[in-house]
């Protein structure tokens, strides 16, 4: 834990704000498994229930996810600078708690697409509120074991709902009853938000009253639209974890929508189907409390860079095989180069950017990330439907393995070194 820092009458560091840091931390698994209820029944549901064919169309409901969430998370941003961040965490939580209830009810894939549209607002403003959150109390010394315990507790939840899903559609039906679990999380999530979770955005403002710029660092003052054009095209280290966080989610999309419809396709039932599901989201979020450390230590560039390889490994190991055992396999490279990637990406915005702008740069970073989600669906769907579904698979790995090169060929190192006042434990 890095040791506490006093700036006025607020305290920085994990240790110094470990309750509500661990309280942000149960949140935020409850966020993940708001995502978790559909990652393997809602592909079904479009195929069963529905009786959607074209792989293109079935996906619809992951482009609607990904670019709402996309376009929330930049609003995120701005809203919890200018409200606030408990406000647009609770405000996220209200809106996330009809999602289930239309999935259960849904007449048509109309309603399960517009429950999309609700789900992808939910995990914008709650993700990107408690990512920011985490940030602010941590200081500048742990972000990436910050960042690690957040996406570890969000990816862990999507794994263990995933299969807690999965297993209930095998005993008893795709719905009502894997969606039941979502509606007690989502109240529980609202509950702990509005009564326990403090505000943190005046840790944001006292660091950056004594922050230390380094050589050629943008400061406070900047329009939205700077900030957009830095963390998108001009700043090297933001743009390049900008389009690895896009290549990521994009791989992500095609796990969601096409592989439980591979397993399926290829004789496996739900259940097993299901393990497999929850393999890949399981190894990725255990390994970030050990990846996201390791880049506090190591540095952020070369994690980065290995672990776009390693997923684009995997998703290769997907289109090659066939079998649970061979896709065990390749869901542990894939969970695993997530790993790698995931929390790290974040720290790396959160060296980056100035503390006065910090959570509008993680806004449109989660941007171009959760854009990837579309994209994804996009690229895969289409291709499916024109070549099949290992051709689709195929051409992501390509896209992922590309994304790596280019990490390690535009980003510096940005980790900074211990701050004299921060290094020495207590």
């Amino acid at each position: 834990m890095s040791a506490p820092t006093a700036v006025g009458a607020v305290r920085l560091g994990l240790r110094a704000n470990l309750p509500q840091f661990a309280l942000l931390v149960a949140v935020n698994a409850l966020v993940g498994a708001m995502v978790g209820q559909e990652r393997i029944v809602v592909p079904l549901l479009a195929e069963q229930v529905f009786a959607i064919g074209a792989f293109t169309a079935s996906l619809t409901f992951i482009v609607v996810f990904g670019f709402t969430k996309a376009l929330t998370n930049l609003a995120a941003g701005s809203l919890s600078d200018r409200y606030g961040r408990k406000p647009v965490l609770i405000a996220g939580w209200l809106i996330g708690i009809p999602v289930p209830l239309l999935l259960i009810w849904a007449p048509s894939w109309g309603w399960v697409v517009a429950a999309n549209v609700l789900l992808g607002v939910n995990q914008g403003l709650t993700w990107s509120t408690t990512i920011v959150m985490k940030i602010d109390l941590a200081g500048p010394n742990r972000r990436g074991l910050a960042m690690g315990f957040n996406e570890a507790a969000g990816y862990l939840a999507v794994a263990a709902m995933g299969w807690a899903t999965g297993a209930l559609a095998a005993e008893h039906g795709l719905r009502p009853a894997p969606f039941l679990l979502a509606v007690a999380v989502a109240a529980l999530g609202l509950g702990l938000s509005a009564v326990f979770v403090r505000e943190t955005h005046h840790h944001a403002r006292h660091e950056a009253t004594s922050h230390t710029p380094r050589e050629g660092e943008h400061q406070d003052g900047l329009t939205g639209r700077q900030i957009f054009t830095l963390t998108s095209f001009r700043e090297k280290a933001l743009s390049a974890a900008s389009q690895a966080g896009m290549v990521n989610n994009l791989n992500d999309g095609l796990a969601w929508g096409l592989y439980p419809i591979l397993f399926a396709t290829s004789g496996l039932g739900l259940a097993r189907s299901g393990v497999l599901i929850a393999i890949y989201p399981a190894v990725w979020g255990l390994g970030q409390m050990l990846t996201g450390w390791l880049s506090d230590r190591w540095g952020r560039k070369h994690l980065i860079t290995a672990g776009m390889l390693t997923q684009a490994a995997g998703i290769a190991l997907v289109a090659a095989g066939t079998g649970f055992a061979v896709w065990a396999v390749a869901a542990v490279l894939m969970g695993a180069g997530t790993a790698l990637v995931y929390p790290t990406l974040l720290a790396v915005i959160g060296d980056v950017a100035h503390p006065a702008w910090r959570a509008r740069a993680v806004g449109v970073y989660r941007l171009w990330r959760d854009s990837g989600y579309a994209i994804g669906a996009l690229i895969a769907g289409i291709t499916a439907d024109l070549l099949g579904l290992r051709a689709a698979v195929w051409v992501v790995a390509a896209i992922t393995a590309l994304s790596g090169l280019i990490v390690a060929a535009r980003m510096y190192e940005t980790r900074h070194a211990a701050l004299p006042e921060l290094a020495q434990e207590p």
